[in-house]
């Protein structure tokens, strides 16, 4: 496995495994077999409604908790110094753990200054290794990194082949912040495992469309937590570490970037509606 160090000097694996859509009665299970393939980041939520199932599967797994790097996020409803320490509590009673190595701020709404307050709390007392967010865009990045005592370690964004985040990472690498990607690879939108840029190099090296994607990004210095709910697709996803990419290669991949979101923008009103109606 390969290391990022954070900017608190925290080491965080490059590969992780995301249970996002993962269903709650089939978390324990999945978590447990991609253990089994290798994996020792996971990444949940407490949207998610799953991080019972991640905890489940640590306590079986019969390695020591020490092994692994457990991401959760603070979710819009418990926005806010009171409610997200309550949050933080029980995320750590569903998780069967004393600590949590990366917590994050999910969404930019809400009181998160109050959210961030409590995190900042939570890692000054040990109970978070690291903190930071999820979804700023860089303005919103920006506002939270200047006037935040412990400074983001770690901003998670919609990251893929179509959605690079050329200027957000900018931002980011001049303050210290790692990149995280969600969504590496953007839900098959935009006919993503058919694409004949990807299927081309795939071919040479034998290689997955998949792999050759988060191959990229892993070249790009993103941190990835690709999701499934299959053995052998995590299993693919794991083996990324065994070829490398080219330069020319890398600009042509480059060159699929189209600079926009293909879910959503934060900066849409109706989004922003949508949003409101979860807090």
């Amino acid at each position: 496995m390969e290391y990022v160090t954070l900017n608190n000097g925290v080491k965080m694996p490059k590969l992780g495994y995301g249970v996002y859509q993962t269903p709650p009665e089939d978390t324990e299970r999945c978590v447990l077999e991609a253990i089994q393939v290798g994996y020792r980041s996971i990444d949940t939520a407490q949207a998610y409604a799953n991080e019972e199932g991640v905890g489940n599967a640590l306590a079986k797994c019969g390695l020591p908790r020490e092994e692994f790097f457990i991401t959760t996020k603070v979710w819009i409803s418990n926005a806010g110094y009171e409610k997200a320490k309550a949050s933080i509590m029980e995320s750590l009673k569903k998780l069967k753990t004393d600590y949590i190595d990366l917590l994050l701020i999910h969404q930019p709404f809400g009181d998160y200054y109050g959210t961030y307050r409590a995190m900042e709390e939570a890692y000054k007392a040990g109970k978070v290794r690291a903190i930071g967010v999820s979804n700023f865009y860089p303005d919103r990045f920006l506002d939270i990194y200047h006037f935040a005592e412990v400074k983001p370690a770690v901003n998670q964004v919609e990251t893929h082949v179509f959605q690079q985040q050329t200027a957000a990472k900018e931002y980011m690498k001049k303050n210290g912040t790692q990149i995280m990607s969600w969504g590496p690879f953007a839900e098959g939108k935009n006919d993503y495992f058919n694409n004949p840029v990807l299927k081309l190099i795939g071919g040479k090296y034998g290689k997955s469309v998949a792999q050759v994607a988060l191959r990229f990004l892993l070249q790009s210095d993103v941190v990835l937590i690709p999701k499934s709910t299959h053995k052998n697709r995590m299993e693919e996803n794991f083996n990324i570490f065994d070829f490398s990419l080219t330069a020319e290669e890398m600009k042509q991949i480059e060159a699929l970037d189209t600079g926009e979101s293909l879910f959503f923008s934060h900066y849409d009103p109706k989004i922003v509606e949508w949003f409101m109606t979860m807090v």
